[in-house]
């Protein structure tokens, strides 16, 4: 991916995707065309603050499996190796998680297809059609992109749990109907 066009994503999920995740508005991002969209909310292996990164995901037998489309270089991936226990911010809610790295060829192929073809038009970014690929050619492709496995350990803090964002939204719907009232 040029490096133009990850700095338009790095702004859109900075400032567009990530908050209306905090806010409690993320099952309005995912459909088809645009992917499956959740957030990881990791700690950053050297300074310990929380981060925030979008992914694109698939559910599997109740586990979340998501790709680190930056291979190992991505920082949230790095964060995760150092830390493995995370909070998952999902459009529906929030978990506490396990992560491990999938490594099993057959299993991997399949996952890393189904994250792919679930990721909207962001799966094509690899250079290839995830619906139409083979099989022996998909296998070459992902040889070096990390497939991650999300085990479910519990709840995480959602959007209306202290630090979440969700009292934005609330908020401001509240001011408007007052307002709205008022005049």
């Amino acid at each position: 991916m040029p490096a133009w066009l990850r700095r338009i994503f790095w702004f859109i999920n900075k400032f567009f995707m990530v908050p209306m995740f905090r806010c409690g508005l993320g099952f309005f991002m995912g459909n088809p065309v645009s992917g499956y969209i959740m957030v990881l909310k990791t700690v950053g292996r050297k300074t310990g603050k929380t981060r925030y990164s979008p992914v694109n995901y698939a559910i599997q037998n109740g586990c979340i499996y998501c790709l680190s489309g930056g291979r190992e270089t991505s920082d949230w991936y790095r964060n995760i190796k150092a830390n493995p226990q995370i909070e998952v911010i999902m459009p529906g809610g929030a978990i506490l998680g396990q992560v491990t790295e999938m490594t099993a060829a057959d299993e991997r192929l399949m996952l890393t297809r189904k994250v792919l073809q679930n990721a909207g038009f962001a799966g094509f970014f690899e250079g290839y059609n995830p619906f139409t690929i083979s099989d022996e050619a998909l296998a070459v492709k992902i040889g070096d992109l990390p497939l991650l496995r999300i085990q479910p350990a519990g709840l995480g803090s959602g959007a209306a749990d202290p630090a979440g964002w969700g009292w934005v939204w609330a908020l401001a719907l509240t001011l408007g109907v007052i307002w709205a009232l008022l005049k």
